[in-house]
């Protein structure tokens, strides 16, 4: 069981580090774009080709590998770290898919139909600069949690 245990890990870890690694690029795709904005439309749909194909399918990996972690390892399920790690787990979900994915896809069919300018893409473009890193921040607080495993 421990080889189990040891092989769910390694692809927890490896699934982590693709996630967050893909969500650290957003950033330099977006301050690329914005010093060539001829660029904008190809780095936005980039943004969401990474997102689409690779974060949120390694981010699935995660929530799978750490549940079966939890009961491979015969973890109490109520663990204050376990819990906290889930409900974080849950909102950086919910801000993904109901916050961050729509605006992404609003800016890219602004920039398809050549609307970069408009007060509706500066709004989304700002909006989308403010949910960015409070997902980061939610991402690095789940890291925290497991790897100190705080308890009460």
């Amino acid at each position: 069981m421990v080889y189990v245990y040891l092989a769910l890990k390694l692809i927890h870890i490896g699934a982590a580090i693709t996630a967050v690694g893909s969500n650290i690029t957003y950033g330099v795709w977006n301050v690329r774009a914005q010093s060539n904005p001829a660029q904008l439309g190809f780095a936005l749909k980039g943004i969401k080709f990474i997102d689409d194909r690779i974060a949120n399918p390694a981010y699935g990996v995660l929530l799978l590998t750490g549940l079966l972690m939890v009961f491979v390892n015969h973890w109490p399920v109520g663990s204050l770290w376990i819990v906290l790690a889930v409900v974080l787990f849950v909102v950086l979900a919910g801000l993904a898919f109901r916050v961050y994915s729509p605006l992404l896809r609003d800016q890219i069919r602004l920039v398809d139909a050549g609307d970069t300018t408009s007060p509706e893409f500066e709004r989304l473009s700002r909006r989308s600069a403010m949910v960015g890193p409070i997902l980061g921040l939610l991402a690095v607080l789940i890291l925290i949690l497991m790897v100190f495993k705080p308890t009460l």
